[in-house]
């Protein structure tokens, strides 16, 4: 298993303490230069307060990272970028860029999403890990199956899940859990909004079928549903087109395990249109650059079984 310990701001994470009801944060970089691996999804991270502070003051599970416009940041996670408002939240930014943002500017920022936070309160905190040089600016990650720090971390770690929670700080975090059960024990499994935000990223902004990149009508579908014991997984996303997303969900569409577009004929007897569609019938649609973000065979095999109207 894997930690990250980010710096924070006094603003930000008082912000969010003050605010327990969110969940989901997304703990912003002010640049998008650089993709976060640090981490694995669902491995803890904990936020530091700048020096002279210098305490853990909280954290939670990672949940992925996006690059976004600060618009669409604010649209997903609202008051969870730490701010009241989206003006708030550019300004913000706007002294970590050490320039002002032009009213009509809507610049890309690193978004890296945090899930099941808990923030400890001053009567709780922590101080900085071993190793933590104050000149770290953004942040460090560990390995904590390195006995210099397993101790540390496994403290701090309880104080977000509880005693109750087993660690094998040498094993990577991979406990299992009913969807529906405690998330924070759930492996892959995103928060609902870094789930948007990180289908959004993969696919380019673009829709998987059509390419249409006309934000307001893009959605994050599931492939496999909630319902039906689906996931908030990348490899159970596609990023479609509002009217497209109800055609996959009804079964007029599909993607085969090879990721082409399956069309219904059910399309065409129906409501005697869906040309758009049947002349990219077999072709293959747009997937994420990553192989593992792709969707998954498994699900798309349920999606072509259980709800496509093959005839």
């Amino acid at each position: 298993m894997r930690a990250y310990v980010g710096v924070t701001d006094g603003q930000w994470y008082r912000f969010l303490a003050e605010r327990p009801q969110l969940q989901e944060v997304n703990f912003w970089r002010p640049a998008s230069d650089k993709a976060f691996r640090a981490l694995q999804v669902g491995e803890p991270f904990f936020f530091k307060s700048h020096a002279p502070h210098n305490r853990v003051v909280g954290g939670g599970f990672y949940s992925g990272f996006a690059r976004l416009p600060i618009s669409e940041a604010w649209e997903l996670f609202g008051e969870g970028n730490g701010a009241a408002s989206l003006q708030q939240m550019r300004d913000a930014i706007s002294r970590y860029r050490h320039q002002p943002i032009s009213p009509r500017e809507d610049p890309i920022i690193g978004c890296l999403f945090v899930r099941d936070t808990r923030f400890f309160g001053d009567d709780a905190d922590a101080g900085p890990p071993p190793d933590f040089a104050s000149n770290i600016v953004q942040g460090k990650g560990y390995d904590l199956a390195d006995d210099a720090y397993a101790g540390y971390f496994r403290d701090v770690i309880h104080r977000l899940t509880g005693p109750a929670v087993e660690l094998d700080l040498s094993e990577p975090w991979h406990r299992t859990g009913p969807v529906y059960g405690d998330p924070r024990l759930q492996p892959q499994r995103l928060g609902q909004q870094a789930f948007k935000g990180v289908v959004l990223d993969a696919y380019r902004h673009r829709c998987a079928i059509t390419g249409a990149k006309i934000r307001p009508v893009l959605q994050a579908a599931h492939i496999l549903p909630l319902p039906n014991g689906g996931q908030h997984r990348l490899d159970n996303g596609l990023l479609l087109r509002s009217d497209v997303h109800i055609m996959f969900d009804r079964g007029y569409l599909s993607v085969d395990p090879k990721h082409r577009l399956l069309v219904s004929p059910r399309l065409r007897e129906d409501f005697g249109n869906g040309e758009e569609f049947y002349s990219r019938h077999g072709q293959p649609i747009t997937v994420p650059d990553r192989t593992a973000d792709r969707p998954h065979r498994k699900f798309l095999e349920w999606h072509v079984d259980t709800v496509f109207q093959a005839g």
